[in-house]
């Protein structure tokens, strides 16, 4: 008999041992780790889980405040803390009795980076489509001011409260698997800035834009299927609001400077419905966030020869145009000029980083005297038989670098 009294107590030590590792250390979610970037001189949100109404206090050694916040019945805990100038390493300490330190964080500028697969894209290239100068880029990449997050890939049919990724450090190792487009586009900011640069990739390949649109953000638009919470195993990467869900939504809230965006080959079939879809998915995620309007930069995609099937390729991109009139505080990177024929993923995605990077630089860095757009069109005259075109961003005229300017089609009356 007591034998068994002794073995039944083992089992409730063991039990209760079990509870109390589960629960009484500190959850934080995978955005918050050692090596991350926040964003400069604002109010940041920090969040995570603890023991239900468990007091939780965070301190932030650039200032040695301390914030306390009540987690809620669920476990789960959210406040602000303030954050200075770029600058770092600092650390920040989260206990509720049991303490976690957030190592080698840096203050600096955060950009989310998303889309489908030209922004997927590695530095490395993908098999048979290389990035030009990709070695030299990545050789030379160490770079310890540029941090880096990869959203692994995941699909859901309600918002997540959490995905798989870490950020690491810019070295030739991380920087060769991390989007091309993004980091060409961070190294600018980084380069001209002199501050710290942290860049969320969130993205997958051949997807739609509506999969990376909320519920909410999809409203307006009958014609689109949000898939029922009970066809989990039914969806894929292209259906309504499942990207959303598992890999923006578990980043909602962090502290971000703005986003760059590069999709459209998905929806080249259905133009119309995509110069309607844009606007609703920067400001979908603009409510969420809470913070405004914050920067939204895309790339106007590619010519490539899709061949006879479906719409000419033009016409998403004049939707992505159209689209920049109702967007506000964003900006279109035209990379007309590096399309490739037989290839949708170009090459040159330093030029796409860059292009985008100027956008930023100018729009939301207030910076002078540089180019950062296209030429697009201003207004049309006719007077004795010729048209006359104005274009803005164009001061110097529009050149073909010593070649005939072609390509121009007269369209209706």
């Amino acid at each position: 008999m007591k034998l068994l009294n002794y073995k039944v107590l083992l089992l409730i030590l063991f039990i209760n041992a079990g509870s109390a590792s589960l629960f009484a250390r500190i959850k934080m979610p995978a955005i918050f780790g050692n090596d991350m970037v926040l964003q400069q001189k604002t109010n940041v949100s920090v969040w995570g889980w603890s023991n239900p109404s468990a007091t939780v206090k965070i301190v932030t050694s650039w200032n040695k405040k301390i914030y306390s916040c009540k987690a809620g019945a669920n476990g789960e805990w959210r406040t602000k803390v303030s954050t200075p100038a770029a600058g770092g390493p600092y650390e920040i300490t989260i206990s509720d009795g049991e303490t976690v330190r957030i190592k080698n964080i840096l203050i600096g500028e955060v950009w989310l980076c998303s889309g489908q697969s030209n922004m997927e894209m590695p530095v490395k290239g993908f098999r048979s489509q290389p990035v030009l100068g990709s070695n030299e880029a990545i050789v030379a990449s160490k770079n310890n001011k540029i941090r880096l997050f990869n959203a692994k890939r995941a699909t859901s049919t309600t918002p997540q409260t959490n995905f798989s990724g870490n950020w690491n450090e810019c070295n030739p190792e991380t920087v060769a698997d991390f989007s091309a487009s993004a980091y060409f586009f961070g190294k600018m900011l980084n380069q001209v800035l002199d501050v710290p640069v942290g860049l969320i990739c969130s993205c997958w390949g051949g997807t739609p834009i509506e999969a990376w649109t909320s519920e909410m953000g999809l409203k307006p638009f009958s014609e689109i299927k949000i898939p029922a919470k009970e066809d989990s195993a039914k969806v894929n990467s292209h259906s309504a609001t499942v990207l959303f869900n598992a890999m923006i939504a578990p980043v909602v809230g962090y502290g971000i400077r703005g986003s760059i965006w590069y999709q459209g080959e998905a929806n080249r079939n259905n133009p119309d419905l995509y110069e309607k879809e844009m606007p609703a998915l920067v400001g979908d995620w603009r409510s969420k966030w809470g913070i405004g309007d914050f920067a939204f930069y895309y790339a106007q995609i590619a010519p490539y020869d899709y061949g006879k099937s479906g719409l000419n390729s033009a016409y998403l991109r004049e939707a992505q145009l159209n689209a920049l009139k109702e967007i506000p505080n964003s900006g279109m990177a035209t990379l007309m000029d590096i399309g490739e024929k037989n290839c949708i993923h170009p090459s040159h995605k330093e030029i796409t980083g860059d292009r985008l990077a100027y956008l930023a630089l100018a729009q939301t860095y207030n910076i002078k005297g540089i180019g950062y757009s296209g030429p697009t069109f201003k207004s049309m005259t006719t007077t004795g038989g010729k048209i006359k075109i104005e274009f803005d961003h164009a001061a110097n005229g529009l050149t073909a670098y010593g070649k005939e300017l072609s390509c121009f089609e007269v369209a209706g009356n």
